[in-house]
């Protein structure tokens, strides 16, 4: 059996009330799978009560379609457990926004997506809708 390493990278990292992910390189399914496990355990401290995330893209080469459903099933367990709000922070790029439109809800029940082109907006947003980094 072969097993495969993973390509891309990311970082996660919980300030204040959100949720902040730094995604780059290009990703197969065993990163994703490694950033889900990530995120759910990054989250920890915000269960309980509503909170925001934060997704800087910029340096993203996206993923195989195999990452798909486990980044489908990530966001469903993040809305489940309190998340309203997320943030995407990507240069323009519509091969960007289509990947990320077939994996992430941009509304429901609650939840909103919004994509920004900077970071500093994409803040900007998450703190007018209650969430702030501390």
């Amino acid at each position: 059996m072969v097993t495969l390493a993973s390509h891309g990278n990311f970082n996660v990292d919980v300030s204040g009330t959100i949720l902040r992910a730094y995604i780059s390189g290009s990703w197969n399914v065993e990163t994703a799978q490694a950033f889900s496990a990530e995120i759910k355990s990054k989250a920890q401290p915000l269960l309980g009560k509503t909170w925001g995330h934060l997704v800087i893209l910029e340096d993203w080469d996206l993923g195989v379609p195999e990452i798909q459903s486990i980044i489908e099933q990530l966001v469903v367990w993040c809305i489940e457990n309190g998340l309203t709000r997320a943030a995407q922070a990507y240069s323009p790029s519509m091969v960007k926004q289509y990947q990320l439109n077939k994996m992430v809800l941009e509304k429901i029940d609650g939840f909103h997506r919004n994509s920004f082109t900077d970071e500093e907006s994409a803040i900007a947003w998450l703190a007018a809708e209650g969430f702030s980094l501390a």
